[in-house]
């Protein structure tokens, strides 16, 4: 039986309890992005780019992990790539922090509501929605195709359009992992933890560029 047949016979109770076992792989991984913000506050050259490069190994390695069953390690690779992630992006935390720091509190109220709203409407919605997973990746390599080309054009208002294009797309991704997560088996909590973890840090950074512009 597929993991996903297996996931739709799963009683209301243990449903529940991988959606909480995910949750809280989700708030343990912010927790460790804060601590890595904190540690990565004094990252500089190109530092960030460094922890980026090896988050995105950990991301692949707890994947690869955790379809081999070897769920220790997967755990301690997401907690890794959540430490990672934080100190790519603690730069930008900092200098926002310093110079707009009503965007930052803007931004993670924000993300809340937005993740909170969108999550709530993909784990309600009985359709199996993975289907989106191709459209969405599709529109992300056209997001990061734009954001390179935004390195070398200056237009306030293409920055403006990118961070909506960004929201719009990284919402998709998470309507589509609370979905996932409505039918997910439990070997399928570390990964979905690390996608939905993604799609908070993605979506706060886009509101962050969106407000900070703004005001």
């Amino acid at each position: 039986m597929s993991s996903t047949g297996f996931a739709e016979t799963l009683a209301p109770g243990q449903t529940q309890t991988i959606f909480a076992r995910v949750m809280g792989l989700v708030a343990l991984t912010v927790g460790f992005a804060t601590l890595g913000a904190y540690l990565g506050r004094n990252l500089g050259g190109g530092g960030w780019f460094v922890a980026w490069i090896i988050a995105l190994g950990c991301l692949v390695g707890l994947n690869a992990a955790n379809a081999r069953g070897n769920s220790g390690l997967a755990l301690g690779l997401l907690f890794a790539f959540g430490l990672l992630m934080g100190a790519s992006v603690a730069t930008t935390l900092n200098y926002y922090s310093a110079t707009d720091p009503t965007a930052v509190r803007q931004a993670f109220g924000a993300t809340a509501l937005f993740v909170g709203g969108l999550g709530a409407g993909g784990y309600a919605t009985r359709r199996d929605l993975s289907f989106l997973y191709r459209i969405a990746f599709g529109l992300l390599l056209l997001l990061i195709i734009a954001g390179i080309v935004l390195i070398f054009v200056h237009i306030p208002s293409l920055y403006t359009a990118y961070a909506v294009a960004g929201l719009a797309i990284f919402g998709l991704y998470t309507v589509i992992d609370f979905n996932r997560l409505r039918r997910a088996g439990t070997n399928e909590a570390i990964p979905l933890a690390a996608g939905i973890f993604l799609d908070v840090l993605n979506i706060f950074l886009f509101f962050l560029r969106l407000f900070s512009r703004n005001n």
